[in-house]
């Protein structure tokens, strides 16, 4: 499959200058799974087991990835007739190293450009005991409600630090939820970019002017996670799963 794409003189002269095919297959990881990727599905097959549909479609995907053979657009000058093939990337940010990364950048790129204000920002990186994990692996609609409560405890203290209450001060965040660990174990955790401090709001709930604040204290830090280990308490024993997780919650 390919499209055919016109570009003019000045693009085409930064693109060639610049431009280099994206070549996963010289790579140690590519070399790997194209050789013992289909023994290990079938494998799995002859055990009885096999990969999640989500696993399955991350692995074959990055495969196809910037290979021309899969599809690709021929970009042409309409100047000088200079033409670059550019192959279809998976566009799957879980697994594929070039476009994990690409995406990365891009949301980075977005955050600082269009969503962040000119204000301090800290990052706040909070992780969750094993029980929590495992049921959270899979029940993305906990996962939601859990955050919920993780982001209220931190704004309620951010406010009230900045000397206002929830009626006239407001906080922001950013959080990016990650699922592994260094060891690709399962280990979710949040890495949260809070604004450090709070916007005060007139009777309108118009913004005033911001109210930074400093550094939490490790006695603030103690506080703020105690709270959030009894409110994400009352919310497992309101869902009847306290039982799992009463002994890690507060194991702090």
């Amino acid at each position: 499959m390919q499209h055919s794409y016109s570009i003019n003189a000045e693009a085409c002269s930064i693109t060639s200058s610049i431009y280099e095919r994206h070549r996963p297959e010289e790579s140690t990881l590519y070399q790997v799974l194209s050789k013992y990727y289909a023994d290990f599905v079938s494998y799995l097959s002859d055990i009885g087991k096999r990969l999640p549909s989500y696993v399955k479609r991350e692995f074959e995907d990055y495969l196809k990835c910037g290979q021309l053979k899969h599809g690709f657009l021929r970009v042409r000058c309409d100047d000088c007739f200079d033409e670059k093939l550019v192959a279809f990337s998976c566009k799957r940010r879980g697994f594929c190293p070039s476009c994990g990364t690409k995406r990365m950048v891009e949301s980075a790129a977005l955050l600082v450009d269009g969503i962040l204000p000119d204000t301090p920002i800290r990052q706040w990186v909070l992780s969750l005991p094993y029980d929590l994990r495992f049921l959270l692996a899979n029940n993305h609609e906990m996962l939601s409600d859990i955050l919920k409560v993780i982001h209220r405890a931190i704004s309620s203290y951010l406010i009230k630090k900045a000397g206002l209450t929830i009626k006239t001060g407001k906080t922001g965040a950013v959080t990016l939820i990650q699922r592994f660990g260094g060891a690709l174990n399962l280990n979710i955790h949040f890495h949260m970019l809070f604004l450090d401090g709070a916007y005060g709001l007139d009777e309108d709930c118009d913004i005033i002017e911001f109210h930074a604040i400093s550094k939490p204290t490790f006695k603030e830090m103690q506080m703020v996670l105690h709270r959030i280990c009894e409110r994400l308490s009352r919310l497992l024993e309101k869902r009847g799963l306290l039982c799992r997780c009463r002994a890690k919650l507060f194991n702090f």
